[in-house]
């Protein structure tokens, strides 16, 4: 007797749903109640379905299963941030976390196991792409941080960041897909403004993002706009030069009117010069935005260390006097290697 193979169910619309009740000579509205258990309750086990009879529940067991994520390993960092070490349904790990301060929590989370790219700061550059999330398990990410900043900091998530391992521009439409469901009011209902998508910059891409509507927040690491040191630390970007990614960022605020914010790591002898200063405020006036200056987290290869302070603040002096708004955001988590570039699995 050949054994069917069940389906995710998350992988079904609504209008499935309801279409695979019909079929089965029951109410489509079924379908509806299934869909809520799914995405706004997020129930994980077809048992919790107490609205449900239990042959329907047994329906339901027989032709499908939700591949949903679990925590495998969770960290606490002294400063509060909780990373997770999330397993997926086929064995495959990534990390998301969570980032509070005394008014917010922020979800960190990944869009791909391993990365597509290469920066050479990154850890989890280093790391093989194995595959892209779907959309069900960037949602779940979100879902678990949700409930952890709910247990822990007695407050539900007040924003995410596509900023964990992997590029989401190079998994749009599972980035698309679960950010649809993260803002809908029949799932989490949270506003596409709170969201932020972190690039390391792929014009087309972007492009797309603005043709789309996607009402996000954009952020651009770009680490140099000088053009041979970009491409050194982060060669993916000799495909990408920097007139094409100004091009598609012009774009994007021509539709989107909204200001882009640029993540800027400060390295000793590489971006520490006032060439770099410069080209950066050249940059900048091309487009309305605003400057991160990121602290650098160290991955243990000795090929990178931060400026000196000094530096640092003559970025924020040229900036300021060029009225770009400058901003130094320093790490979380790094006692857990959960801090920007430091996700690579070690856990």
């Amino acid at each position: 007797m050949e054994s069917t193979v069940k389906k995710d169910i998350r992988s079904l619309s609504k209008e499935d749903l309801r279409t695979f009740f019909e079929d089965q000579g029951d109410k489509a509205f079924r379908g509806d109640q299934v869909y809520t258990w799914l995405w706004q309750k997020s129930v994980y086990d077809f048992a919790e379905m107490t609205n449900l009879s239990k042959a329907t529940r047994a329906l339901l067991e027989t032709h499908f299963i939700i591949n949903n994520i679990a925590v495998e390993t969770m960290q606490r960092s002294q400063d509060g941030t909780i990373k997770n070490a999330v397993r997926l349904h086929d064995g495959l790990v990534v990390e998301s976390v969570l980032i509070p301060t005394s008014k917010r929590s922020t979800a960190c989370v990944s869009s791909q196991v391993g990365c597509s790219l290469d920066c050479t700061f990154c850890a989890t550059a280093k790391l093989k792409r194995m595959r892209n999330l779907n959309p069900d398990e960037i949602f779940d990410q979100v879902v678990t941080i949700d409930r952890q900043s709910k247990l822990y900091f007695n407050r539900p998530l007040s924003n995410i960041v596509f900023m964990g391992m992997g590029e989401p521009l190079m998994n749009y439409n599972a980035v698309v897909k679960a950010i649809d469901k993260i803002t809908s009011p029949e799932a989490l209902g949270m506003s596409p403004k709170r969201i932020t998508i972190s690039t390391s910059g792929v014009p087309k891409m972007i492009k797309k993002m603005a043709d789309d509507g996607l009402k996000c927040q954009l952020a651009v690491s770009l680490h140099s706009a000088i053009e041979e040191i970009r491409n050194r630390i982060m060669p993916f970007s000799k495909s990408f030069p920097l007139e094409e990614l100004k091009d598609s960022l012009a774009y994007w605020y021509e539709k989107t009117k909204s200001r882009i914010t640029y993540e800027y790591v400060v390295w000793k002898g590489i971006n520490d010069d006032t060439a770099s200063i410069d080209a950066l405020i050249r940059f900048c006036k091309h487009v309305p935005c605003k400057v991160n200056l990121i602290e650098y987290n160290p991955i243990g290869d000795g090929m990178f260390s931060q400026a000196p302070a000094a530096v640092t603040d003559a970025y924020i002096q040229a900036l300021e006097k060029e009225r770009i708004v400058v901003k130094v955001r320093r790490s979380r988590g790094k006692d857990i290697d959960a801090a920007c570039g430091q996700l690579a699995n070690k856990s």
